[in-house]
């Protein structure tokens, strides 16, 4: 069985594309990022060769984190930052900026993205982890914990890619609170004024890998006292707008049109009811289909990443035939999990999720 979508006579048939990351962005943005790499500006010269210094490219910076400022409504004593080295340098970064020599800070451990945060900020100063879901394979987001009053901040991660579970609500912090939202930045409304550090990889629901947003309170930094390393100093990036050492021109300028695109459709307020459509979807029929079962507690369901099993590991290669069949791409779970991972990010369609749910309910009317 094969999906086509209604494109010309010879075009590839239509991929519905669930990667966890890199993953799917919107068409239209991936046209203009293919033609910018050919002729960018009408300048006959390509997006990827042009000086970073130029007023083409500075123009993309500033309009990539407007963009950042319109669409989550950040203050204005918050900078926005485009920097390199992924979420995975952004938990050092996090913790030479925020943690002061002889301090603690306090984490909530959700799976393994949160794990590595700790590792690293274990490597500058005292950890305390406050709450874990780790004894059920990360399947729940914990609640009912104490936040300890002299931790200097506490950090959590928003949304867990692999697990599929997903902090409904924030802890509410009479400390700092510091965010890795790699995995559901934009899919949702947020306040920036709860948070001293956002942070999150662009491969998710911004653009390619690459660059790493970074949202970080003016007033928060330049406190710890620590000997931070010149790149690894948030301040350092301030001072230069993003720029202090040459920028990942390709990733940031995606970032920006895939912004542009957001704002267009309806922003934030849009997407969030998009992506809720689609959750529910899937996740109904999950629960509805006797042949396969939710991984994670109801109640902490990623809208993102939503993993599900097969009750009869029997059947695995005849589901896997029929959802590659589909035209279904990316939905083989992680090995922590197994299973499937049905990513939902904000540039993937209904029509893709409808089409994974019609390969579930055909497959429960021939095996159930």
């Amino acid at each position: 069985m094969r999906i086509f979508d209604n494109r010309k006579p010879n075009q590839m048939p239509k991929v519905h594309n669930f990667s966890a990351g890199p993953c799917i962005l919107p068409q239209e943005v991936l046209k203009q990022a293919s033609e910018a790499v050919i002729n960018f500006n009408e300048l006959d010269l390509s997006l990827i060769e042009i000086s970073h210094r130029s007023k083409d490219f500075v123009e993309v910076m500033e309009n990539a984190r407007s963009l950042v400022k319109e669409l989550l409504g950040v203050p204005n004593n918050y900078q926005v930052l485009f920097l390199q080295g992924g979420a995975s340098l952004g938990f050092l970064m996090a913790a030479y900026n925020f943690l002061p020599q002889g301090k603690k800070a306090a984490y909530i451990n959700t799976g393994t993205w949160a794990s590595k945060a700790i590792k690293e900020a274990q490597l500058i100063g005292e950890v305390e982890v406050v709450a874990s879901s780790e004894d059920k394979n990360f399947n729940y987001i914990p609640t009912g914990f104490g936040i300890p009053n002299d931790a200097s901040f506490l950090h959590f991660t928003s949304n867990n890619t692999i697990f599929g579970t997903q902090f409904k609500k924030f802890p509410i912090s009479r400390i700092p609170l510091l965010c890795d939202m790699s995995s559901d930045i934009f899919s949702r409304k947020i306040n920036p004024r709860d948070f001293d550090l956002i942070y999150a990889g662009a491969q998710k629901n911004m653009g390619p890998a690459g660059t790493t947003l970074f949202i970080v309170k003016d007033s928060a930094l330049g406190k710890t006292g620590n000997k931070i390393p010149t790149m690894l100093d948030f301040q350092t990036h301030i001072k230069k707008d993003s720029m202090f050492n040459t920028p990942p021109v390709f990733a940031i300028y995606v970032s920006m049109l895939t912004l542009q695109w957001l704002k267009k459709n309806g922003g934030v307020d849009w997407i969030e009811k998009v992506n809720q459509k689609k959750a529910d979807t899937l996740y109904n029929e999950i629960d509805r289909n006797g042949m396969f079962r939710g991984v994670t507690e109801k109640v902490d369901r990623s809208n993102m990443n939503a993993t599900f099993v097969l009750n009869d590991d029997s059947k695995a290669d005849e589901f896997n035939k029929m959802w590659a069949d589909a035209g279904i791409s990316g939905i083989k779970g992680h090995r922590s999990v197994g299973g499937y991972r049905a990513s939902m990010y904000n540039a993937l369609p209904q029509e893709s999720v409808e089409a994974l749910v019609d390969v579930m309910k055909e497959f429960e009317k021939k095996f159930g």
